[in-house]
């Protein structure tokens, strides 16, 4: 009876909208304070502030406080994965504007999905990782190869350190724009973190989406043999 109150509780959480709307923003895997997220819900600050602690309550959002002021964030990966495949089963979002269409696009073409890559970088980095043995697919998720060890070391990604860390190694994620799974876990993290420190790709401001930079386009080609026009061309037929 507990589980079922606990679901039932969770689902009552993105079933408004305002609510809904700030959960997919803290897919970002980034800590945002109470105001910005009601500015990004379109709600009044007291309002975001009352969806807020239902969602602390409710286990979904973690909450930091620094002197004054709190942040919040998605509470944890487990969190994050009930998201995506919430989205996954949510009907397509009715585009209305411009605006909203290139928001759309850009989140299709690349995003974080909490603290991971997904669209269709994620997805098709995945399969390239998969297609140049660097990895090997198993049943739930996937397990570096020994290639995959020599190419890591050669990014400087510890891979004794990421499997040390108390999560999911490299578990399928189910992409909710491309259908299809993206690494996610720790190697997931590890990689995403790599590429940002790289300067590969950059974080926009104000989304979770991911551009890749020039740098980073002739990095995943020549390591991971990403092909980038063809990536650019998926992500315009979404």
């Amino acid at each position: 009876m507990k589980t079922a109150s606990n679901l039932a509780q969770i689902a009552a959480l993105v079933s408004e909208d305002s609510r809904a709307v700030i959960l997919s923003v803290l897919m970002d895997g980034r800590f945002h304070a109470a105001g910005e997220l009601a500015y990004m819900a379109g709600i009044q600050p007291q309002t975001a502030s009352f969806h807020l602690a239902k969602m602390v309550q409710a286990g979904a959002v973690a909450v930091e406080k620094q002197g004054r002021h709190r942040y919040y964030g998605i509470k944890d990966q487990q969190v994050a994965q009930v998201m995506e495949s919430l989205l996954f089963l949510a009907p397509p979002v009715e585009i209305k504007s411009l605006r909203q269409s290139a928001e759309d696009q850009a989140l299709r073409y690349a995003r974080t999905c909490y603290d991971h890559l997904a669209g269709s970088l994620g997805v098709q980095l995945t399969k390239a990782l998969l297609n140049t043995g660097v990895l090997c697919e198993e049943l739930e998720g996937y397990e570096v190869t020994g290639y995959g060890e020599k190419i890591f070391t050669d990014l400087l990604i510890d891979l004794e350190q990421v499997r040390k860390k108390k999560r999911s190694f490299s578990h399928k994620c189910l992409d909710w724009s491309e259908r299809r799974h993206h690494l996610a876990g720790a190697l997931g993290n590890a990689i995403l973190e790599k590429l940002l420190e790289m300067h590969w790709v950059q974080r926009h401001p104000a989304s979770r989406a991911i551009s890749i930079t020039s740098e980073g386009e002739k990095g995943l080609r020549e390591v991971f043999s990403l092909d980038i026009n063809e990536l650019a061309v998926l992500g315009k037929n979404k």
